[in-house]
């Protein structure tokens, strides 16, 4: 399983060897999850018997809900309901500085225009945010004494060709996980198969490559077009695409996109919690850039809410911490799942440390 699955993958993930990956990423991603179980899911499957008890593991299950028009779909609802209850949303600033007043007990907040440089400055009470733990962090003053060491931690970049396809994709998955090392995509998607509307055309198809790498390197300053042909080119050699199908291409370029949990990230971001909780406790941390922690969509929204209700109730009723990152996700749910939850994984030691 290790060599046919999980070192191959994961490697192309994280742009490193398996032996500098915390243990902890390997505990989230195989423990409790029963071989046995997912080999009878796929006979099962192929013989069309049904789902059988593969529907009570999650990674198993064969049907989700999913937005007709892709996830954009819920902010934008969000968004329509802010502003109808009076919110008022600024699109297009970058927040680059936060200066905490420790006589008004308020927020600045310098906001900029990235096209005019133009900058705005914003007062509040409270902030929540759900950018980039790292670079937040090291964006306020005073300066935090936690800054330095979340200077440490470290973000994995990923981008995705989108290749338009003149007749439906040759495989009704939703997506396909890609081993084999000879290839440098990780995973393709189709869209088709998410919903028909999220297809450019009627009668045709949308595969989406996705690429993982590091902002700045090689293969994130390839062109576009270079881009769309290895796209092309690698869906030729996996055999998913036939020369005369494809129809074009387009990039998207995703920074951060994953945090990487290394031997490191934990002490940093304890001692981000620590600080803030008593120095900084109206400054909330969201998400998952904002808590540096590899949450699925859903639990990174409930941070969030209940971070909303704890301002709502004037204290932390909620710890958003303990919110964890669907330990259970990959895995089948044991009686003791979720006990003694801190939110963030325990590292195990290296053998070799």
């Amino acid at each position: 399983m290790f060599r046919i699955f999980f070192k191959t993958y994961t490697e192309k993930v994280w742009g490193m060897s398996c032996d500098e990956i915390s243990a902890d990423w390997a505990a989230q991603r195989i423990k409790g999850l029963n071989l046995f179980v997912a080999v009878v899911s796929a006979v099962r499957k192929s013989m069309h018997l049904g789902e059988g008890k593969s529907g009570s593991v999650k990674t198993l299950i064969e049907s989700f809900r999913y937005p007709r028009r892709g996830p954009g779909m819920v902010w934008e609802a969000a968004a329509q309901k802010i502003r109808e209850n009076g919110g008022i949303i600024v699109q297009g600033q970058s927040a680059r500085r936060f200066a905490w007043d420790d006589v008004a007990e308020v927020w600045s907040v310098a906001a900029q225009d990235p096209v005019s440089m133009s900058e705005r400055t914003y007062r509040a009470r409270r902030i929540i945010s759900s950018a980039p733990l790292r670079d937040v962090v090291n964006s306020i003053s005073p300066r935090p004494a936690s800054a330095e060491m979340a200077s440490t931690l470290k973000y994995r970049d990923f981008l995705t060709v989108a290749i338009f396809l003149k007749t439906p994709a040759l495989f009704d998955d939703n997506w396909i996980y890609i081993h084999d090392p000879n290839v440098k995509v990780g995973r393709v998607q189709n869209y088709a198969s998410w919903s028909p509307e999220m297809l450019p055309t009627s009668g045709g198809g949308c595969l989406g490559l996705e690429y993982f790498c590091f902002e700045g390197d090689g293969l994130w300053n390839t062109r576009d077009a270079d881009l769309i042909q290895l796209a092309i080119n690698e869906l030729k050699t996996l055999g998913l695409v036939t020369a005369d199908q494809v129809g074009g291409g387009y990039v998207v370029r995703q920074p951060k996109a994953y945090p990487v949990y290394d031997a490191a990230y934990k002490d940093a971001v304890d001692a981000v919690r620590a600080e803030f909780a008593v120095r900084f406790p109206t400054f909330y941390f969201v998400g998952r850039n904002g808590m540096h922690k590899y949450n699925n969509q859903d639990h990174a929204m409930m941070t969030a809410m209940l971070t909303a209700r704890n301002i709502i109730a004037g204290s932390n009723i909620h710890d958003v911490w303990s919110v964890n990152e669907d330990a259970e996700y990959h895995e089948e749910v044991t009686e003791d799942a979720g006990k003694g939850a801190s939110g963030l994984r325990l590292v195990p030691q290296s053998l070799n440390s």
